[in-house]
């Protein structure tokens, strides 16, 4: 693809030659003739002095200096999105998950499959589930009866979907994932046993959705598990039954979520975040890594644990590093007030 089609493409300014030819894409240190890269910020542009990339996507409004860009380079708004397009671009869903029809090794017990569906072998098809065109499911994963997966999805390897679980269009399940597993709830009965609540609920994920490998989302007691459209779940991510989680949230890895929390939309959640039971999220929370949920939260960014107002939570950190300074100081007043109290 020619670099002026490119900047086009990206409604871009061009500096530099537009026939220049770009067969890839690369980070800044890897990058070779032919391949385009990017840059976010000015403390990388020192950088491109040693890279043999053709062409280079910056910042509108970035510093640049003859020195620091040599190669011809595109200024877009969002280099970062512009990325994600030429990905896009470069790399077509069809090199991706290459269109290979329902392969005979699996089992399939429904009809109800759309056009293009890839099938690989070792899937397990239950009865009354509806697949929906395009779809990709790769080897080894379970699909339980009445689920259905919409449009242009892709659940890789060794991924279980239990019974009536409703997953949207352009959905991506990696492996190792399991939805709809059975909430977490016992009651204790007359006899001190912990007797099972049955969990007759689902889960409905919605359209372009991506969940992480090894992400469990449990069905609801009652009623239905949401995840709504365009959140983005990393690796190792438990949510459990009765969860709602809003528009477009982002939840980083190794993240918590107990029972019948309310999370809005646009939410940010950092690595280890932990939420109690019945907490309600407000839509923008901002949750820095390893905060502690207790309760309810407004918009905001909050840290620590319990999870307080981010600023705060800085001026008590700088705080607890005076502290043994502090004590010491105590410690020899209390001794000049001893021994003037000895005169």
């Amino acid at each position: 693809m020619k670099l002026g089609e490119i900047a086009r493409i990206l409604n871009g300014k061009l500096d530099g030659n537009p026939d220049i030819d770009i067969t890839g894409i690369a980070e800044i240190n890897r990058a070779g003739k032919g391949d385009i890269t990017f840059v976010t910020g000015g403390k990388y542009l020192l950088e491109l002095k040693n890279s043999n990339a053709s062409a280079v996507i910056l910042k509108e409004g970035l510093n640049i200096e003859a020195s620091d860009v040599t190669m011809p380079y595109i200024s877009v708004e969002n280099p970062h999105l512009s990325m994600v397009f030429l990905v896009e671009l470069f790399y077509e869903r069809q090199y991706i998950h290459p269109a290979k029809g329902i392969d005979s090794r699996s089992v399939i017990k429904t009809g109800k499959i759309g056009k293009d569906v890839t099938i690989y072998p070792f899937v397990c098809v239950e009865d009354d589930v509806e697949i929906e065109d395009r779809t990709v499911i790769y080897p080894f994963t379970f699909v339980g009866r009445k689920s259905k997966i919409g449009a242009d999805s892709v659940i890789y390897s060794n991924v279980n979907i239990y019974h009536n679980v409703i997953i949207g269009k352009n959905a991506i399940i990696h492996s190792g994932a399991v939805i709809g597993s059975d909430g977490f709830g016992f009651v204790k009965d007359e006899d001190g046993n912990q007797r099972k609540v049955p969990q007759v609920g689902n889960v409905i994920i919605e359209d372009d959705v991506e969940i992480g490998a090894n992400v469990c989302i449990d069905r609801a007691t009652l009623g239905s598990t949401v995840i709504k459209r365009g959140v983005k779940i990393d690796n190792l991510v438990q949510i459990a039954h009765n969860v709602t989680v809003g528009n477009n949230t982002v939840i980083a890895g190794q993240t918590g979520i107990s029972g019948s929390c309310n999370i809005g939309a646009n939410v940010m959640m950092g690595g280890q975040v932990g939420l109690t039971d019945h907490a309600d999220i407000g839509d923008g929370v901002v949750l820095a890594a390893k905060s502690g949920v207790t309760g309810d939260l407004k918009s905001g960014i909050y840290s620590g644990f319990p999870a307080i107002e981010h600023n705060l939570w800085k001026r008590i950190q700088i705080g607890l590093t005076k502290l043994p300074d502090l004590i010491k100081r105590v410690r020899e007043l209390e001794k000049k007030i001893e021994n003037k109290n000895k005169q």
